[in-house]
């Protein structure tokens, strides 16, 4: 899975529109945007569909505010 749009953000938590590497299935969930979850969560979720993860190329987004920084 991996972040197609986010839809709202509050300071780190945010909702979004997740796709499938797979078989393109879009999905709606939660998120918190830190480096974390994006190099360690995200990778790991399987889709609801097809059931796969994300694949060797998935290259984790980047956060919108740098680790340690008070929003």
């Amino acid at each position: 899975m991996h972040i197609k749009e986010i839809t709202y953000q509050f300071r780190r938590d945010f909702k979004a529109i997740y796709e499938c590497e797979h078989c393109n299935q879009l999905q709606d969930g939660g998120g918190y945007d830190d480096d974390h979850y994006h190099q360690k969560i995200i990778p790991k979720m399987k889709c609801q569909n097809c059931g796969k993860k994300a694949g060797e190329a998935y290259i984790p987004a980047i956060p919108q505010y740098p680790e340690g920084y008070q929003i």
